[in-house]
């Protein structure tokens, strides 16, 4: 049985795609920083975080599950 549906990931681990943000770190000074999701011991947030000394300069509450969005959580109640 071939696996031609789902062919192996060329890269040797995933990576999370960041997106850079303008300004400035308020820690180091430094115009490193990116917007990603995280997950944490409090569930995931989208932070924007400096990438010279890993400082956040955002952190916001994201959807309980990341990347996954269940039906029940886009229903209105």
């Amino acid at each position: 049985m071939s696996n031609h549906s789902f062919p192996r990931p060329e890269e040797p681990t995933p990576r999370q795609a960041r997106e850079a943000v303008a300004g400035r770190c308020d820690a180091c000074g430094e115009s490193a920083l990116m917007r990603y999701p995280l997950l944490s011991e409090g569930g995931w947030y989208l932070v924007v975080k400096c990438q010279s000394c890993l400082h956040s300069q955002q952190r916001e509450k994201w959807q309980r599950l990341g990347h996954v969005t269940l039906l029940t959580d886009a229903l209105a109640c």
